[in-house]
């Protein structure tokens, strides 16, 4: 047998080797409590600072972009750091208390350096998650499995945004809005317990980095050729692009309800994240399903990039809290497409290079500039020009987004999986 076909046999043996329940069930736990965790407070900081501290628009747009920015600086490190250690179950429990702790410094401390420096936190926390548990799914159910776990990973993540969206609401209404900060603290003690019921016997960690088929050894390609991939290239502006004309809708929304509906701000967000969560649940198994039946990465991403236009344009119309939520289902289909096929995406162009988690450091760093100029660039547009406007250029900006990914990126899922 020749080495080639011994390093393929080997990947098959480890693809069939198959997780227990318990690990898997884990798995489920951790998706569920960490989505609330990893984005920390999320637009609910917008409004807290908005209704309760009564900040102005650029200095929330700065708090909102210190995490993303904080994040963008750690994301390379994070993904270099879960590539290579095997203590991924400890990275995520340890940064899930971390996000914990800087809640509690902002609802305890809410000024604008604390707020700051705490959001910095955060984002720094925040930028291990998605790696390691993106890395904890391939290591433990392989690279065919891969699109099914990935998509079902989505699924309870967006159902964790929804039972959190839901608490939060309640807690924000009738009790206060510092609650909703302690709220995140207990699902961050919580998901450093369910992580432990991962076995880290069933990790394939060479797997988990998508170094199953490396050539050179099996050792990893460098950084730098790395980055001189074109399709990768592209996919990360897009990616960039993609959040840079959606992170600050849904936060300069609940502004708009915090000014035009002061005392339902809180509910009628969380009624908006609800919505949007419960469309998410069904796009990401409904992206599992499309991938599994052979449908490309392109056309799924392109849905996902055209209603950010729609989106933009319909917020700079109203201000009713039935319309607002009505019009966040859209960010239901975009972030549930999102957080599905750029994990794939990822995946497939990292294929055989061992830097699968590198890969999602960089999307996610692509992830937290975009979101940094979004919230930056759109409260100042919003100060100068008004929430309209602001709406519209965000939509601006995701038009050139859907034009750029679909004249210049490759379809990346290989005629074979196909």
């Amino acid at each position: 047998m020749s080495a080639a076909s011994a390093s393929a046999s080997a990947a098959d043996q480890a693809d069939a080797a198959q997780p227990s329940t318990r690990s898997l069930r884990g798995l489920d736990g951790i998706n569920l409590l960490m989505a609330d965790v990893r984005d920390g407070v999320g637009p609910y900081l917008s409004v807290f600072l908005k209704g309760a501290e009564h900040w102005d628009a650029g200095a929330i747009g700065i708090a909102m972009a210190a995490s993303s920015i904080a994040a963008a600086v750690c994301q390379i490190p994070a993904g270099l750091l879960v590539d290579g250690t095997r203590a991924k179950r400890l990275l995520i429990a340890v940064s899930g208390l971390m996000v914990g702790a800087g809640c509690l410094l902002i609802v305890v401390f809410p000024h604008f350096a604390t707020v700051v420096a705490a959001q910095a936190l955060l984002g720094a926390a925040s930028a291990i998650i998605p790696p390691a548990i993106a890395a904890l799914s391939l290591g433990l159910v392989g690279r065919r499995l891969f699109d099914g776990r990935i998509s079902r990973n989505e699924s309870f993540n967006h159902g964790g945004n929804f039972l959190a969206a839901g608490l939060a609401g309640v807690l924000g209404q009738y009790v206060g809005y510092h609650w909703i900060f302690y709220l995140v603290c207990g699902f961050a003690v919580a998901s450093a317990l369910v992580v432990t019921l991962i076995n880290p016997a069933e990790i394939d960690h060479d797997r988990a980095r998508g170094g199953e088929e490396a050539a050179e050894n099996g050792q990893p390609i460098a950084f730098h050729d790395l980055l001189k991939r074109r399709d990768l290239l592209v996919f990360l502006a897009s990616v960039v692009l993609f959040h840079f004309g959606n992170a600050a809708m849904l936060p300069m929304a609940g502004q708009v309800l915090a000014v035009a509906h002061p005392g339902s701000d809180t509910i009628a967000l969380s009624a908006c994240i609800i919505a949007a969560q419960l469309v998410m649940v069904g796009v990401a198994w409904a992206v599992g399903r499309a991938s599994g039946r052979g449908i490309g990465r392109k056309p799924i991403f392109l849905l996902a990039l055209a209603v950010l236009p729609v989106r933009g344009v319909l917020f700079s119309f109203t201000s009713s809290p039935y319309a607002v939520v009505a019009i966040q289902l859209l960010d239901g289909v975009a972030a549930g497409i999102f957080g599905v096929i750029s994990v794939l995406i990822a995946s497939d162009l990292m294929r055989g290079t061992g830097r699968f988690n590198l890969a999602q450091g960089l999307t996610a760093l692509s992830v937290g500039i975009g979101a940094a100029l979004s919230n930056a660039a759109a409260g100042y547009v919003v100060q100068w020009f008004g929430y309209a406007t602001g709406f519209l250029y965000l939509a601006g900006i995701a038009g050139v987004a859907l034009v750029f990914f679909a004249v210049l990126m490759p379809e990346t899922k290989s005629a074979e999986a196909a």
